[in-house]
């Protein structure tokens, strides 16, 4: 009997493995690249329509892929959900749609009917569905409809409310940095910091790779960033911030950065509970859009809450 050649097939093994990695890698920096040219568009259109477009088409995106996840098949469900997520931002300020439609005349349609009683009538219809559909929809998976169509939204249009809340929309456009930066640096300084310092497990039954150590260099680093952002953004703005204002700032980094850590487990946590790598593969090599904004969703939502208490308008 002849003897499988163990070091060939052990070379071989590597070599698949190392191609699939250059695979990966490959789609990930295509896909950022993509990703940051699409940004740079949003930010160069940040007071104009197209920018309340892409955030109601990455909210709808949003919603589809936790009701898919949750292995829901109402298309009713599914459809109206999805439907509302994506409207949910075009009634975030009445500014959305200037300068094609006014203020004045979008203002008086978004308020015409209080904004609770579609998020009343959007529970009863998706009860009513479930009790249509009662063979083959769970209520968890309704209650999980309404959690997407109505808190994922919502926390998408804070980017919305935020450009719009201040007569001075430069410090508007600030603070969606602030809390995107929140949001992003504290996950890639965690990433770099567990690689170089993690010992201390910080949550693993929910994600392994998470450090104590990986959480503090996350945190420094969104610190760190904020701070270079906030001395471009009071040397370029008309109007520049007190001392007052930067303490504020300053001081609540560190629990908004560490909410945006928070938010990434609970993301991770659903996907457990849905048995799912990814929320989708709209973006190849990094998931879908609730795996790209975990994150923001808990930092931007932290973020609106501060600027109303601390700036009021």
């Amino acid at each position: 009997m002849r003897l499988p050649n163990l070091k060939k097939e052990t070379a071989a093994s590597a070599l698949n493995t190392y191609e699939s990695l250059v695979i990966y890698m490959k789609q990930r920096v295509l896909t950022a690249a993509v990703l940051l040219a699409l940004l740079a568009l949003v930010v160069w259109q940040i007071n104009t329509p197209l920018f309340v477009l892409v955030i109601a088409v990455f909210s709808a995106i949003a919603a589809n892929e936790i009701m898919k996840c949750s292995k829901l098949d109402n298309k009713f469900i599914l459809v109206l959900g999805t439907a509302f997520a994506g409207l949910v931002p075009f009634f975030a300020s009445k500014k959305v749609l200037m300068p094609f439609v006014s203020a004045e005349v979008w203002g008086k349609v978004i308020y015409a009917v209080p904004h609770q009683v579609f998020v009343i009538v959007l529970v009863l219809a998706f009860m009513l569905a479930m009790l249509k559909g009662y063979s083959h929809t769970r209520f968890e998976q309704a209650a999980i409809a309404i959690f997407a169509s109505v808190f994922v939204p919502y926390g998408f249009s804070v980017f919305v409310r935020l450009r719009d809340m201040y007569m001075n929309e430069q410090f508007g456009i600030y603070l969606i940095f602030y809390a995107l930066i929140c949001a992003l640096a504290t996950d890639s300084g965690a990433q770099l910091g567990g690689m170089a310092f993690g010992k201390h497990k910080m949550s693993p039954n929910i994600s392994p790779k998470k450090t104590i150590e990986g959480a503090a260099c996350g945190i420094i680093a969104s610190i760190v960033l904020n701070a270079v952002a906030f001395l471009l953004y009071n040397h370029f703005a008309d109007a520049k911030l007190d001392t007052a204002g930067t303490t504020i700032l300053m001081v609540c980094c560190v629990p908004i950065s560490f909410m945006g850590m928070m938010g990434d487990l609970s993301a991770s946590v659903l996907k457990r509970n849905f048995d799912v790598k990814d929320f989708g593969k709209i973006f190849p090599g990094h998931g879908g859009v609730m795996d790209r904004f975990d994150s923001t969703l808990f930092t931007l939502p932290l973020t609106y809450a501060m600027a109303l208490v601390a700036f009021a308008v």
